[in-house]
């Protein structure tokens, strides 16, 4: 089993920035895929960004990208996500997630486990 702990969320102005991070315990050499999604309120969780392998390859859903990045720190087995020009429409509750495949996926359906979330609103 693996374990993800989101923390970092709160409320900022738009065009403001956060890091959100994910800790990873237990099982984590299982682990080829870490991700990033969100989920507004009336919304279906969507993809936000995903970092796959060994070499750290990352990719962003079209609406973050430039604007936020994706890292990890293996050592401290920890993942964050650096969110710049935060607008508005970024406000969500965003959810930590993982998976064994090295494949990029999009779908949360093929994320095998997840973090509890942590809320992020943009607003004045």
């Amino acid at each position: 089993q693996v374990r993800l702990v989101e923390s970092g969320g709160g409320l900022v102005q738009p065009g403001g920035s956060l890091r959100l991070s994910c800790e990873a315990s237990g099982s984590i050499f299982s682990i080829n895929a870490m991700g990033w999604f969100r989920q507004a309120p009336g919304n279906e969780r969507e993809f936000v960004a995903v970092i796959i392998g060994s070499y750290g390859v990352t990719r962003y859903a079209d609406s973050v990208k430039g604007r936020f990045t994706i890292s990890r720190d293996n050592a401290k087995n920890v993942m964050y996500l650096q969110m710049n020009r935060l607008k508005p429409e970024d406000t969500a509750v965003y959810y930590c997630a993982a998976r064994g495949g090295l494949s990029y996926q999009v779908s949360p359906n093929d994320y095998r486990y997840w973090g509890q979330g942590t809320q992020v609103t943009v607003s004045s």
